[in-house]
Formats: C-alpha cells, structure tokens, sequence
C-alpha cells in the first residue's frame, strides 16, 4: 500500500520536520510506502537524501493565505498524488507518540466515505452551538447555518483515499478562490472549508488522540501529540513575524494557565 503525506513547512517551520519525520517512519503505517511532499522555502532539510523525501519549492505567503491557500498549494501536485492508495496531510509541528495502524486509522470507503478528518481538541466535548464555523458571512461557501452539522472538525490532520482526497482539494482550492474572488475570507481560513464539506458525508472520525495539544489534560490517551509552538518561539517568531507586547504578555497568560 503507497501512502503520500503532505507537510507545510516554512520559515523556522522546519525545526519540526526532523523528529516528525523519524516519528512517522518508526510508527505511522509501518507495514505501509510512504512517500513525504515536503512543501518548503528550505533549501536542505533533514532525510532528503532518502527516495521517500520530495521537496517542493514553496514560499510563505503571509497571514491568512498560508493557512487558507493551504489546497491550492496540494493542487499543484495532484498528478503524483493520484498513483498512491491514501493521502494524509499533518501539520508541521506533530509527533508520533505510539503506533498507529491501518485498522485504527484508515477509511475503507465502504464504512465511510472514503475520508478521515480528526476531532477538534478544544470543541469535541462541547455542543454544536458552540462550535466556530463560520455562520456570519451566508456568501461565504463555508457558511454553516445555526443548527447543522454535528462535530467540530480540526484543520491540521485529514486524508483519506487518494481519489477522494483529490475531490476534496479540488473543490475547496475551487470554494476558496471563489470567495477570495467575492472578498471573502472563512473564519477559520482552510478549518472553516473543510468543516462545510464535511456536511452531510460520512467520513472516518479520529478522536484528539490523534491530534492532542502537548501540554493539555483531555480524557484520551495521546497517539500524536501537537507540539507547543512556545516552546520554539511562538508562531510569529516561527513564521519571522514581529510579536507585540502585548501578544507576548498574552502567551506568557496562557503558558501559566495550561501550567495550572
């Protein structure tokens, strides 16, 4: 079985790629192919060497585009990603933890649709009113009335069966543009898309186990940890963006709270 991984990475970015990239081979699909799309404004990075290591030459394209182009940049390599059985992208900063097996992890297209989202962490135990899709701006194609949709989905770990997941890309790098067209950006960029897609299908559903905040105490045993940005500088200094003070004073908060 030939499994492609999609992973963004740029700016300082890449400090994660070395360990993410160990991690994966040690654990993820280890009966399986896989092959590594690695989208970077690096020159070199770590394992390139390697016949499963591709680098694509990509530039940051700045707050929100880097996050809400996210499937415009996949598209360019649509072609290779159709000679593979599944798709997965991840964010830059995850780990592998423990194993992770076809059983437990991959959509059979029978049971489901052939796609595999992850349960937001920080809404997967909270009601649907609570949940921040984007229900301001009804022109926008992420718009989710009040009322519908059942579960809060993260943007940083979905995949599936390859011909699905390219489905998947093409019509949100479609939505996407068309809003940016009508000057329209989602709420939560790529996430809010991905989120209204999701509606009225049947994808696999993975649990924050699989997309667990380091440092958090959520009920589920941790199977890929997402690793604290602060740790490494915070996200401005990750992406060579200037911090304010008073962003600074606000991590600061927000390390003494998850230390509680």
């Amino acid at each position: 079985m030939k499994v492609a991984i999609l992973y963004i990475s740029t700016g300082k970015y890449i400090v994660f790629w070395d360990e993410f990239y160990t991690s994966s081979e040690k654990y993820f699909l280890p009966q399986s192919s896989k092959e590594y799309f690695v989208f970077t404004d690096s020159e070199t990075i770590p394992h390139q060497e390697g016949n499963n290591v591709h680098i694509i030459p990509h530039k940051q394209l700045g707050w929100p585009y880097d996050t809400l182009m996210r499937f415009h940049v996949f598209s360019q390599i649509e072609d290779q990603l159709k000679s593979f059985d599944y798709v997965f992208f991840f964010n830059a900063n995850m780990l592998f933890l423990s194993p992770v097996t076809e059983e437990e992890f991959l959509p059979d297209g029978k049971t489901d649709d052939g796609l595999m989202v992850t349960l937001h962490p920080g809404y997967f135990n909270q009601p649907v009113e609570k949940f921040p899709y984007e229900n301001s701006e009804k022109n926008s194609l992420a718009f989710i009335p009040l009322g519908k949709g059942k579960n809060y989905f993260m943007g940083g770990l979905n995949g599936g069966m390859s011909g699905d997941y390219i489905e998947l890309i093409q019509t949100l790098k479609k939505n996407t543009q068309k809003d940016l067209d009508s000057h329209i950006i989602a709420k939560w960029h790529d996430e809010s898309h991905l989120n209204r897609y999701m509606i009225g299908r049947n994808p696999k559903i993975l649990s924050p186990a699989y997309g667990y905040p380091e440092g958090r105490k959520l009920p589920f045993e941790p199977k890929i940890i997402i690793r604290d940005k602060n740790r490494y500088g915070g996200h401005d200094f990750l992406r060579n963006l200037k911090s304010s003070p008073w962003k600074k004073f606000r991590i600061f908060v927000k390390k003494i709270k998850n230390r509680l």
